[in-house]
């Protein structure tokens, strides 16, 4: 197979990327499962843009900068938010719908960090509208094509072209710093169990997060850390994977999976409650209370569990009328009235879960990464936005932003590229690799890293468990290694390769961090270092 542009994602990051893209060459979109199943589909609260009347980008920029805690890079901040009410018009014109209040202005939202009302939003279905209009579109394009159950096993690069074809390597194969090029993607079709060799002039990763990594998440079953570990073998730089933003309001409930009570009812007056309706965030931000920062908040919540020893808080919003709940939040309302939860009436008990990756696949300003050829979007990407903790609806924002900034990039990079000869890639060679027949080789080390990885590298962590979950992961990457070269590879498989290389970056990075900033608090470090610490933390494979 071959195209100008492969992207590897279906969220909005990648289908915005897609649709840019389209107008000046032919784009392969490949996504592992369903071309909805995304991070973006699940988004409830809406996106952060400068639009109110007593809004300016100075404020918007000081509210993501604050969040970031010293580690925001200010002209990626100013340049994101700056470019924010360009990409709402753009969704606008595609066909997305956002509320509006009876005069015809936005009905704009308010959530934790932001000093302003300016979460734009379709009711509390924010996410699946943008979804459905980008796949809409992208289907209705003649020069996109969408290839789902399709997963990436590893990047094509020249340099390892060429290792593989020359017994002595040129000079340019023994230097891949400088000379290395991203020529597509070994990538396997799991319906039939064929993998194809992708080539592209140039490809983007636009993955998602990592959420899967832990054992209670948000996140959609697809989040397990792919464009963060695919980057990270082919040699490109991660940065700041310690900083895993957790939300503070899962629903709490044994028949619930991944559903999100969105900070936006905080927003809107809901308080957060113990089990016998006392509210406690005052004891942990006297000020902003249950507007602060989700990292504020979380961490508030497990010191109220771990204190009581109960399974989960509560959030109250009863006292609002019950016009203004079912119409603002129709979707949160209809999904617990399904667990018997009438949020009208009572309290919705939640926990917190790994929510948002802040660090990920370092790229410039326009997304580019290390590896000529190769560009990353979205929260696969490391743009130095978000700093140490995402300030609230920034992610989408993002999203858009940075599809808009690459693809621009990625055109005057494939003018450059697109006419260099061709290189020879060879067919893929499962060697002798036989069938897994034992499911449970993968099932079970599924299950001890997502453990390992809640117990002691969750929302408050500690040098201790950090060195024992670093001595914990590596005989499991072991075994998934010998794996990889003994076993005919799967989906599965990969998503477990992914997820244990991901987990063991997060504790590297984590462990080497002495200090707590943002999503990262250890006991041991309970202070923020300005002086050894404002910087960010970046791993590279030797």
């Amino acid at each position: 197979m071959q195209t100008d542009f492969l992207v590897v994602g279906s969220g909005i990051a990648g289908l915005s990327l897609a649709l840019h893209l389209a107008t000046k060459g032919n784009v392969l979109v490949v996504t592992k499962k369903n071309r909805s199943d995304t991070a973006t589909r699940l988004a409830q609260g809406g996106i952060a843009c400068v639009l109110g009347k007593d809004d300016s980008f100075v404020l918007h920029e000081y509210d993501t900068m604050v969040a970031g805690d010293g580690l925001s890079h200010e002209d990626v901040v100013r340049t994101i938010v700056r470019q924010g009410p360009e990409r709402i018009r753009e969704l606008e014109g595609l066909g997305v719908r956002f509320t509006r209040g009876p005069d015809g202005f936005y009905e704009l939202g308010k959530e934790g960090g932001h000093s302003r009302r300016r979460i734009v939003h379709s009711g509390d279905f924010t996410g699946l509208e943008i979804q459905r209009v980008l796949v809409e579109q992208a289907l209705a394009h003649p020069n996109i094509e969408i290839l789902e159950d399709f997963v990436v096993v590893d990047l094509l690069t020249s340099c390892k072209i060429e290792c593989k074809q020359d017994s002595a390597p040129s000079e340019a194969a023994k230097d891949p710093c400088s000379q290395d090029r991203c020529l597509g993607a070994y990538v396997l079709d799991a319906s039939t169990g064929r993998i194809h060799a992708i080539l592209a002039d140039v490809t983007f990763l636009a993955t998602g997060g990592a959420g899967k990594v832990y054992l209670y998440t948000s996140n959609p079953d697809v989040a397990t850390g792919d464009g963060i570990a695919i980057a990270y073998r082919a040699g490109v730089r991660i940065a700041n994977l310690e900083f895993v933003q957790f939300h503070p309001t899962l629903l709490y409930h044994r028949k619930a999976k991944n559903f999100l009570i969105s900070e936006a009812l905080r927003g809107e007056g809901a308080r957060l409650i113990d089990w016998e309706g006392r509210p406690f965030m005052e004891k942990y931000d006297s000020v902003n209370k249950e507007l602060a920062g989700r990292d504020v908040v979380a961490r508030a919540i497990d010191s109220e569990l771990k204190r009581s020893g109960k399974e989960c808080v509560y959030l109250d919003i009863s006292h609002r009328s019950r016009d203004f709940i079912i119409r603002r939040f129709p979707n949160i309302y209809e999904t617990c009235l399904k667990f018997d939860i009438d949020i009208t009436k009572e309290p919705i008990p939640v926990v917190p879960a790994a929510h948002y990756m802040c660090g990920g696949v370092v790229t410039n300003s326009w997304g580019e990464t290390d590896l000529m050829g190769l560009f990353a979007v979205g929260e696969t990407a490391c743009t130095g936005f978000h700093g140490a903790n995402r300030l609230a609806s920034n992610s989408l924002l993002e999203g858009m932003v940075m599809a808009h900034r690459a693809a621009k990039r990625a055109v005057e990079v494939w003018d450059k590229l697109k006419d260099l000869p061709p290189v020879k890639v060879p067919p893929w060679d499962s060697g002798g690799a036989v069938d897994m027949e034992e499911a449970v080789l993968i099932s079970h080390n599924w299950d001890v890293i997502r453990r390992l990885m809640w117990n002691y590298v969750g929302i408050v962590r500690s040098s201790k468990r950090l060195q024992l979950a670093a001595q914990r992961i590596k005989p499991i990457l072991e075994e998934i290694n010998q794996h990889y070269w003994d076993y005919i590879i799967t989906r599965d498989f990969l998503e477990l390769r992914n997820l244990a290389m991901t987990a063991q970056l997060i504790i590297q990075s984590a462990a080497s961090r002495k200090e707590s900033r943002g999503g990262h608090y250890n006991l041991d470090f309970p202070f923020k270092d300005d002086w050894n610490w404002r910087r960010d933390t970046v791993l590279r494979r030797s």
